[in-house]
Order: structure tokens, then C-alpha cells, then sequence
């Protein structure tokens, strides 16, 4: 696999570094690739902005960081405008349709995917899964790492009563993502 970088960015409360941590954790431990990940929180518990990135590769990775992200996945508005620079050219951004509202120019080189991650997780019960709706989203349309990889990250990781919702929402990413493409 190339050097990829994915920047998650939201607000506290929003599950952003869970997103990139299960992402690099399935990575690394179910994937045999190379990760790094960092990220950076306002001193607010819940509601201050957020962003975490992680770094893919089959190779070692000398720099944990990038100035420009292949992915970016915005899952609030400030977050998106604070972020939106730092996409390539070429790039892929994933938003969350109905938090994030107003896109400005983005490049035309750039995929764009609105995902409506909160109002799915809200419909299925639990507002805190937008996070996972996402994720599964980004899992299939990218393919970085596989379903089952993250459902075991995903598994080793949070409180297991916390599982049965998080996958339910990673799946129900999943299915959106298909729907999108029209499999």
C-alpha cells in the first residue's frame, strides 16, 4: 500500500480519535501495515474542536504527519473550515452532510462524498455512532483496510456493551456507501 494520510476533524464528543485510532489499530494488527497517528483536541471535555490524523503505509513511516491529507473527513462545520485547505489535489472528502453545510470552492479535482452520519446514527438510536456510520462509509469506498479488520479493532478496543451499536452504525456506513454507488 502507498503512503496514505486520513485527517478526521469534529468537534469533542463526536468520537473523531476513536475514528482514526480503530482505523490505524486495524491497520497494524489485523492488516500487517504501518501506522502512525496523532491528534490534537481544544482543553474543552465535549464541543471544542478536534482533529486527529492517521498514516497508512506498507512501508516505515519516517514522518507521523502531513501537510496535505489524501482523506479528509469532516464531521462539523468549524472543523471543515479550520481543515478544508489541507486536502491534495486529487484527494477524497467525506463530510458529514447535515453538520457540514457549507463546502465553499472546493477543488473540482476532489471527490466529494456527503454522508449523513449523525442523522443515521440519531434515526438508529444513538447520536454518539455518526462516528462509526462514517467510518464504515470511508471503509468501503476506500478499502483501506477491511470491514472485518475494524469490526475487531473495533471489538479489542471499546467497552464491549458499547459494540453491538457501534457495529450496527459501521454497517449501516457500509450500506450507505454501496447505496451511494449504486451496488
Amino acid at each position: 500500500m502507498k503512503r496514505t494520510s486520513i485527517r478526521f476533524c469534529g468537534v469533542g464528543g463526536q468520537g473523531i480519535i476513536l475514528s482514526s485510532v480503530l482505523l490505524g489499530e486495524a491497520a497494524v494488527t489485523r492488516e500487517g501495515l504501518y501506522a502512525a497517528q496523532s491528534q490534537s483536541y481544544g482543553s474543552e471535555a465535549r464541543g471544542g474542536q478536534c482533529q486527529s490524523e492517521v498514516v497508512l503505509s506498507g512501508e516505515p513511516i519516517g514522518t507521523p504527519t502531513s501537510t496535505e491529507n489524501d482523506i479528509l473527513v469532516a464531521m462539523f462545520q468549524t472543523a471543515y473550515d479550520s481543515h478544508k485547505n489541507q486536502v491534495k489535489r486529487g484527494g477524497t472528502l467525506f463530510v458529514d452532510g447535515g453538520l457540514v453545510t457549507n463546502l465553499g470552492d472546493v477543488d473540482p479535482s476532489v471527490t466529494v462524498w456527503k454522508v449523513p452520519a449523525t442523522e443515521s446514527a440519531i434515526r438508529m438510536g444513538s447520536r454518539m455512532a455518526g462516528n462509526m456510520v462514517m467510518l464504515g462509509f470511508v471503509q468501503e469506498k476506500t478499502k483501506l483496510v477491511s470491514r472485518e479488520s475494524i469490526l475487531a479493532a473495533m471489538a479489542d478496543s471499546i467497552k464491549e456493551k458499547f459494540v453491538p451499536i457501534n457495529t450496527k452504525a459501521f454497517d449501516e456506513g457500509v450500506r450507505l456507501a454501496r447505496e451511494a454507488t449504486g451496488e
